[in-house]
């Protein structure tokens, strides 16, 4: 009988697993309209209030996105008022959705990894994932690791797609 052999395993790639790397983040939302007049107004003494009173502490360690759902006029400096609330709280706060905060979490995730233990190696991008991993970050560490690889490939091991090769 003979032995069944792992030509994959003994091929020397390096398969990137953005999805089983990435830290697990606590993502939430602050909607600025429950601290308007009515969900329509902002009133700054009623909004300097609200902030004063709000419980920051709940954001500890999370990933925030400050929005507003009513179709109100909103100054800036309101904004920025709730985010200096979040400076020393939050692991990371913006101004936007969900998907945006999500996709900036995705920008400083891939800017953080070492690339040095892929440094001249035939490197495979994993493809698939349970989570929508957005296009442009796919193109951004493409970017990131074509001066240090020798080979970059997106698939699975079994089934590649050749992207780069270094001459």
């Amino acid at each position: 009988m003979e032995e069944i052999e792992n030509k994959v395993a003994k091929s020397g790639l390096i398969t990137l697993d953005l999805e089983e790397q990435r830290p697990d983040w606590q993502i939430v939302g602050i909607d600025i309209a429950v601290a308007l007049f009515e969900g329509l107004v902002l009133r700054e003494k009623d909004f300097r209030e609200f902030v004063a009173h709000h419980n920051w502490e709940a954001y500890r360690d999370k990933a925030v996105h400050i929005y507003c759902s009513a179709d109100a006029i909103v100054p800036t400096w309101a904004y920025m008022l709730m985010a200096t609330q979040l400076a020393d709280v939050a692991v990371k706060t913006i101004f936007g959705s969900e998907s945006e905060l999500k996709l900036e979490l995705w920008r400083d995730f891939i800017c953080s990894i070492d690339l040095s233990e892929y440094q001249d190696q035939r490197v495979i991008v994993k493809g698939c994932s349970d989570e929508a991993i957005s296009e442009s970050i796919y193109v951004e560490l493409s970017m990131l690791l074509t001066p240090v690889v020798k080979s970059l490939m997106f698939g699975e091991p079994c089934s590649t797609v050749p992207l780069f090769k270094r001459k």
